[in-house]
Formats: structure tokens, sequence, C-alpha cells
């Protein structure tokens, strides 16, 4: 339970803090979390750029993101707390506390009954027998009375087991959600930073050509032969690829959704024919795949031998 407080909220001030207002029966004010802090960083920083630079527009999109992330992690830790970590509590608080009672009454119980069996069997005279028999009778029947109680309480264990494995499989159902909006926010940003123009003017001066991929070991404007025999993608490749009029194969780096009928969606991984057109804007390629063809954007392929 510790361990999935700390999973959910690190900073141990603020558990205290939520500690605290719970047992005071108030409700803990909003607090801004790491990725919306981030995000509103990242907007704010995106605007003093100017919305209308690439980097500052960039910036800004990866703001409303984490902000998004931030969102989906607040509801994570809401559907956590009240679905697995709530009822985990209440029965360590609750009914695991009266379980150990009862079992403990049961221990005294049980050394009651064998001391006054060990005084029965020392007792000699009539009259003290008599008086320890009787003893014997009260002690046992409040055993059996104890003992009866404290197994029907463990008797319940196994439906609580139930019910925390119903409240483990929210936890996980959550954690799911979460990590899937996450994914699905980040594929959508990585999407929308992907149809930014590999080489843009700002004020006249040229920028860098965006960092490739992870896969991808450029050097300069030269190429590396993988092991695979895939040719990665570099500025000088696509600019012989456009002046040479020929057709290349590529391989998609990441899925693509085409934005209209003129583009042709991609999945990552697949492998297209790819030639440069007449007029075309320099940051896209035409793509063909069987009977299909479509703009597609350089910066989704990794071009082959």
């Amino acid at each position: 339970m510790k361990q999935t407080e700390v999973l959910l909220q690190p900073n141990p001030n603020a558990r205290i803090e939520e500690f605290v207002y719970e047992k005071l029966d108030r409700k803990a004010p909003s607090r801004i979390n790491n990725p919306e802090l981030l995000g509103q960083y990242m907007i704010d920083a995106g605007t003093e750029f100017g919305p209308g630079t690439a980097y500052g527009n960039a910036l800004i999109k990866c703001g409303e993101t984490q902000k998004r992330i931030g969102t989906a992690d607040r509801e994570l830790i809401q559907s956590s707390a009240l679905n697995f970590l709530t009822p985990l509590r209440n029965f360590i608080e609750g009914d695991y506390k009266t379980i150990a009672k009862e079992r403990k009454l049961l221990q005294n119980k049980r050394l009651d009954l064998d001391a006054a069996k060990t005084r029965l069997k020392k007792a000699k005279a009539a009259e003290t027998r008599a008086s320890s028999e009787q003893e014997l009778r009260i002690t046992q029947s409040e055993f059996d009375r104890q003992a009866e109680i404290t197994r029907l309480l463990l008797e319940g264990i196994s439906s609580t087991h139930a019910h925390h494995l119903r409240c483990l499989n929210d936890f996980v159902e959550a954690q799911m959600t979460y990590y899937a909006q996450c994914y699905q926010y980040m594929l959508d940003l990585q999407k929308q930073l992907g149809s930014f123009p590999s080489n843009y003017c700002n004020n006249n001066q040229t920028s860098v050509a965006p960092v490739p991929s992870a896969s991808s070991n450029v050097i300069g404007s030269s190429a590396l032969t993988s092991t695979s025999g895939l040719v990665i993608t570099s500025p000088s490749n696509l600019i012989d690829l456009k002046e040479c009029g020929g057709s290349r194969k590529a391989r998609v780096l990441y899925d693509y959704d085409a934005a209209n009928s003129s583009e042709l969606s991609l999945l990552a991984d697949e492998v297209i024919t790819v030639f440069s057109v007449v007029g075309m804007d320099s940051d896209w390629l035409m793509g063909e795949r069987g009977n299909q063809k479509g703009r597609v954007p350089i910066t989704y392929l990794e071009l082959l031998n």
C-alpha cells in the first residue's frame, strides 16, 4: 500500500499533506503536477518566441501535450486512490485490526485453558478437584466460543481476497488507460512535429535540419549503411533523389495518417517507393504502394539502398 502511494505520489511532503487533510476530513487543495507545470512553461516560452515561428509553435504544441499528460496523471491518481488504495486501507485499518484482536484474544483463551488443565491434573483433594473441573469447563467453553468467532472472521478472508483482486484489476485498468492515453498523446505530437519543415527560415536565418530518429546515425551530410543494408536519410540523399528524378525504396519510420486525399497514409516499418515530382514542396515526396499513390512527408522516411 505504501509503495503504491509512493508510485502515484513520489513527493513525500505531498503525501503527508494529503494524509493530514484526510484525517481532518477536509479536501486537499488542488495542486499542479509536474507535467502540467512543464507544459505551462513550454507554452509560455513558445509564446515568447512567437507562435508564428516554427520553434515557438513546436514548444506550444509540446506544452499542450504535457498538460494533457498531466491531466491523465491526475485521473490515474484519483482512480487508483478510489478503486484500489481506499479499499485496501479500509481493510488494513478496519477488518484486519479486528481479526488480529480476536486472534490475540483466542491465544489468551488458549493459555487460560492450558492453565486450567494443569491445575486439574495437580488437584488431589476432592473439593479442589471439583473446583478445578468447574474452572476447566468454563475456560473450555470460553475458548470454544472464541475459536468459533475467530474461525468465522478468518473464513471471511477468502471473500476479502476476491474483493481485493477486483480492486487490483481496477488499478491495472487505470494504468492501462493512463499509458494508452500518454502513448496516443505523444504519437499525435510526434506527427505534428514531423509535419514541420525540415529546414525553415526565421528572420532570414536558416535553421538546422531536425534531429534524426534514435535509430539514425548521421555524420554531417553523409549516410551510414547499417548491417541490414539500410541507408539513413540525410539532406544530401534527398537532394540527390530530387535532382536525379528517379525512384527509390524507403522504409517508413512512423505511422502517418493522411490529412487529405492527396496524401498517402503510412504504417511504421513498411517499405514504399518514393520519387520526386517537379514543383512539389521540398518537404514532401511522392509515395507509391501498389495502386495507391500520394504525397508523403520526408521526415517520416528512411531511404534504402
